[in-house]
């Protein structure tokens, strides 16, 4: 059996970084770990290949090659696994599908053959037994969870490495929290479920065994749902990184409880961690409690933000305006708030009912659905009807982008960022970071308009605090990529007030 896996393309976004990954000379951000994971799960005498549309083109001798085509998708993805799907069609290929998009809204994808819906620890094997007995089922679903310490390393082997800018690895699923747009928990449920420490770093031998030396994204919607475990893995981790002289610098995303864990900070320092994104969401407490975010409204999110930088991890920030309780001056606030913080890699989106979700759910109960979710929230585009009149949200929202990522703003935050910052990770430069800093040079420190403030920059840390230039260099760079995608955002027919 010939088993094609297709992982559909990104748009580009804030976070697709298809600007700054120029700098690098990579292809994409992130691999597709689920695929990966999935072709672990197949039978090992099946023959196997990935395609990633962010890295290559899908071929008709991909196609011709193929019995079947496994397709894995994010909501974002949803136009491109479309245009796949017509594709295989054409060729008459049998389609499996499963992942985010097929499992809430599987209903709308008329020409899959078979759906692998929820977690395939559970979903794939009852297909695979089916599909040998010779009557496979049009769709496969549970509700039940998965212990997730049975689940395989993924097959690093389907794709080359070098097309990438950071790999991923999986610790857990769920969340202890139950924000009302959150789909997390609509996927994977509350109780954190994880992996074990000796699995963990199994994986980490895998990609350190297939050459892999630079940044680790934990891609855990909250790293540290379950603080006992994590202290537990993050011992283990320590262990491993100091083994091997730390050739991972890792990422992943967590909750605001971080910083009040002395210990779990320094953990993750100690384990190498350098970056965390945090859901902040608002500074406007109505609006907190309204979505559930109770986690966030202990205590102040702006000495949150500099307890977490102090420990020597960069804070990524999510904010959301379009709650039902925003004031009028909203938009305000969140660029006093956001400056003030300095965060500077700031995902600030319009409030986006998710499919299932308990937003999705009420807005629906009171008629205020107008729309399918992009899964894109930074697009600009709205799928329900807001409390605030439509118009002035949107336009409060564009100006909110405009403001926070006009040259001034963006360099004034990570200054910010960079006072407050103490660098503890160890990271290993190599020929890609030279090769982007000449091009920074160039193209920030000639071609820009706002090469001063370039250079500036470059030069201050460079006296200041040196060890923070890679990642100053780095944040000038995702300047020029967050510039570009807000020219297209601010070019979408919603700025005009139209759906």
């Amino acid at each position: 059996m010939n088993i094609l896996l297709v992982y559909p393309e990104y748009p580009d976004t804030f976070w697709s970084f298809k600007h700054s990954l120029r700098f690098i000379a990579k292809k994409a951000a992130f691999p597709p770990l689920g695929l990966l994971t999935v072709a672990a799960m197949l039978p090992d005498d099946w023959s196997k290949k990935v395609v990633d549309l962010n890295v290559e083109p899908l071929t008709d001798s991909h196609l011709g090659w193929a019995d079947m085509v496994f397709l894995s998708a994010m909501i974002v993805q949803k136009e491109s696994a479309l245009q796949v799907i017509a594709r295989c069609k054409r060729k008459g290929k049998k389609i499996v599908a499963g992942g985010p998009v097929f499992t809430t809204q599987h209903e709308q994808f008329e020409d899959i053959d078979h759906f692998i819906l929820n977690e395939a620890e559970i979903t794939l094997p009852l297909f695979l037994r089916d599909l040998a007995a010779g009557s496979p089922k049009p769709l496969y679903a549970t509700e039940k969870r998965p212990d997730i310490s049975q689940t395989p390393v993924p097959l690093w082997s389907l794709i080359d490495l070098k097309n990438y800018a950071t790999m991923s690895i999986q610790y857990s699923r769920g969340c202890p929290f139950n924000c009302e747009f959150c789909d997390i928990i609509i996927m994977n449920g509350r109780t954190p479920r994880t992996k074990t420490p000796a699995q963990m770093k199994k994986e980490f031998q895998a990609l350190f065994d297939a050459g892999w030396r630079k940044s680790v994204f934990i891609v855990d919607d909250n790293f540290i749902g379950n603080t006992r475990k994590v202290k537990q893995l993050l011992s283990a981790l320590i262990e491993w990184q100091q083994q091997h002289k730390f050739p991972f610098a890792l990422l992943t995303e967590v909750s605001a409880n971080l910083a009040r864990d002395e210990e779990l900070m320094q953990l993750m320092s100690a384990a190498n961690f350098f970056k965390v994104f945090l859901g902040l969401e608002t500074p406007n407490q109505d609006s907190l409690l309204e979505c559930d975010k109770k986690q966030n409204t202990i205590g102040s999110m702006a000495e949150v933000v500099n307890t977490i930088h102090r420990h020597g991890m960069q804070v990524m920030g999510g904010f959301i305006v379009g709650f039902d309780h925003d004031p009028e001056n909203i938009f305000e606030m969140q660029v006093r708030f956001i400056q003030q913080i300095g965060v500077v890699t700031a995902m600030v989106g319009i409030l986006t009912a998710l499919p299932q979700t308990r937003l999705w759910h009420r807005l629906k109960a009171e008629g205020r659905l107008i729309s399918d979710a992009t899964g894109e929230n930074t697009d600009g585009r709205l799928n329900f009807i807001p409390r605030m009149e439509k118009e002035k949200l949107i336009e409060g929202y564009q100006k909110l982008l405009t403001t926070l990522y006009s040259p001034k703003n963006y360099y004034k935050r990570i200054n910010t960022f960079l006072k407050n910052y103490r660098p503890t990770a160890r990271t290993r430069l190599n020929k890609e970071d030279l090769l982007a800093f000449i091009r920074a040079g160039w193209r920030l420190g000639i071609v820009s308009r706002d090469r001063f403030r370039y250079w500036k920059l470059i030069v201050k840390t460079f006296f200041v605090k040196p060890r923070a230039l890679p990642i100053a260099v780095e944040l000038a760079i995702h300047g020029f990529h967050f510039e570009k995608i807000l020219e297209r955002v601010c070019r979408t027919p919603d700025y005009q007030g139209r759906s």
